[in-house]
């Protein structure tokens, strides 16, 4: 199922800005559900920046090389520069400590403490 709507939304000749609005809405909202609570390692970090790098890819297709005057894939840091946002891992990161400001908001018996399994002192 995930294949057919990633068919429908990249195969199709839709402009790029409609592209990157559903990478940012739908995609990313979807990938970072939950990402709060994670932990991240140096190997899901590298996972996420792959899967950014392909998908951005996707939306920005192939470049043509002046100097050799053919078509070639655009480098890792390339998609990023062309997106002109947050990178995917910066996107986490920012989400944690939000949360965490949140959990260090909160009054003592809330249902947070029970969950979270922290608590922090003020």
């Amino acid at each position: 199922m995930l294949a057919t709507i990633w068919c429908r939304i990249f195969c199709l000749p839709l402009p790029k800005n409609i592209k990157i609005k559903i990478y940012r809405t739908i995609i990313l909202s979807v990938v970072l559900c939950g990402c709060e609570t994670w932990s991240l390692t140096h190997r899901k970090e590298r996972r996420l920046r792959v899967f950014e790098n392909r998908v951005l890819r996707r939306i920005f297709e192939a470049k043509r090389d002046e100097v050799i005057e053919e078509w070639r894939r655009l480098h890792n840091m390339e998609p990023n520069d062309l997106y002109s946002s947050a990178n995917i891992i910066q996107m986490i990161k920012s989400r944690k400590m939000r949360w965490t400001g949140h959990v260090a908001r909160m009054v003592e018996g809330r249902r947070g403490e029970a969950h979270t399994g922290l608590w922090l002192e003020t």
